[in-house]
């Protein structure tokens, strides 16, 4: 074996080709196995990349889950959602959400995603802040949205634990941590959707990161007094408790379904001070939207109002003509003046709708 190697290459030493043949007998192990540092070059410096800072975030008090609309092929109206947005502006929010729940960024592509995002921000991110969801249960997925999001000009992410396949304690940990490094966020905890809780052991962990903003809290009002108490930044994500969290247990404002409807009332709800009546005018509305679950009521509620077309990305489908009928006496009963759009409530028939599977 050494003679035929010194054959193969004279200008080897003897003691070379000793080392070569050990070293090929030797029997290959794997490496030790360790974490890839989270190296973002152009995110690396603590530096504001963007057009807000995180203190700007924090102020926020009204936050919209805006509403994605369709064309009849399922493609984005692009000119229903920009009036959707101009509605938004005129009323009092502050923010809103791109591509979240509300807006079924589950039901897009990556691609129409960041456009989405990056169409905001180019009409509107003078006015509004744009929060876009570019949360994902693979913490990949995560990052690179993130990065394209910051690169299309956004003021902040919104981000969820990993679903449906979870993961530990650490591992949420790790998961935040992975795209905290970006820019401005916030943590979004919803177990209702992702079977998982984000415990404040792990809000506390990742919070000394600068970027970290503050919290979207769906666990009750108790769970948002204990990290206002520790000066931590809430919003309530529940629109039926909003109003308690904010003058009761020190919530900062609401991220809010409701408020694609009645932006001005859900505005003077957390501006103004406690106001228990107009709470109380508003729960046969928030009930409305959220007996199925979100976003189908808001969906058929736009179509009702005129100012998106009635078309579905399924699997979601509009709510039955009965209760239909019931938001049309909501409608009457908070005053048309309250509600966006420029059209009468229309009850609408089955036959107007239209369900998309291909989009």
């Amino acid at each position: 074996m050494t003679s035929s190697l010194l054959l193969m290459n004279p200008a080897l030493s003897w003691t070379d080709t000793v080392t070569t043949a050990a070293l090929r007998a030797r029997r290959w192990r794997s490496p030790i196995s360790a974490m890839i540092p989270n190296i973002h070059l152009p995110m690396r410096s603590l530096k504001v990349k963007n057009r807000t800072s995180v203190d700007d975030i924090k102020s926020l008090r009204l936050i919209t889950a805006v509403k994605t609309p369709y064309l009849p092929d399922g493609r984005f109206d692009l000119e229903a959602y920009d009036s959707l947005i101009h509605m938004q502006i005129i009323n009092g929010a502050e923010g809103v959400i791109v591509g979240g729940t509300t807006g079924e960024g589950h039901l897009m592509s990556w691609d129409e995603h960041i456009m989405l995002i990056g169409h905001t921000v180019n009409c509107f991110g003078t006015s509004i802040r744009v929060i876009g969801n570019t949360g994902s249960n693979s913490t990949g997925e995560a990052v690179h949205a993130t990065e394209q999001g910051f690169a299309v000009g956004m003021h902040a992410a919104l981000h969820i634990n990993p679903y449906y396949g979870k993961t530990s304690l650490e591992g949420m940990v790790s998961h935040f941590e992975a795209v905290l490094s970006m820019g401005p966020t916030i943590i979004y905890n919803v177990p209702s959707r992702t079977g998982q809780d984000i415990p404040p052991m792990v809000i506390h962990t990742i919070l000394q990161n600068p970027n970290m903003a503050g919290v979207k809290e769906c666990m009750g009002n108790d769970r948002i007094k204990g990290y206002v108490d520790k000066g931590i930044v809430i919003w309530s994500g529940n629109d039926d408790e909003c109003h308690d969290s904010r003058w009761a247990f020190g919530a900062t404002g609401v991220i809010s379904v409701a408020s694609n409807l009645v932006p001005g009332l859900m505005h003077e709800l957390m501006f103004e001070g406690k106001n228990p009546s107009l709470n109380s005018k508003l729960m046969p509305l928030i009930k409305w939207l959220f007996q199925e679950p979100n976003p189908i009521g808001l969906n058929t509620a736009l179509a009702q109002l005129g100012v998106i077309r009635p078309v579905f990305r399924l699997p979601y489908v509009p709510l039955p003509r009965a209760r239909r009928l019931e938001f049309v006496r909501i409608v009457e009963s908070l005053g048309c003046e309250n509600f966006i759009g420029e059209k009468d409530v229309e009850v609408l028939d089955d036959d107007d709708f239209i369900l998309v599977g291909r989009y």
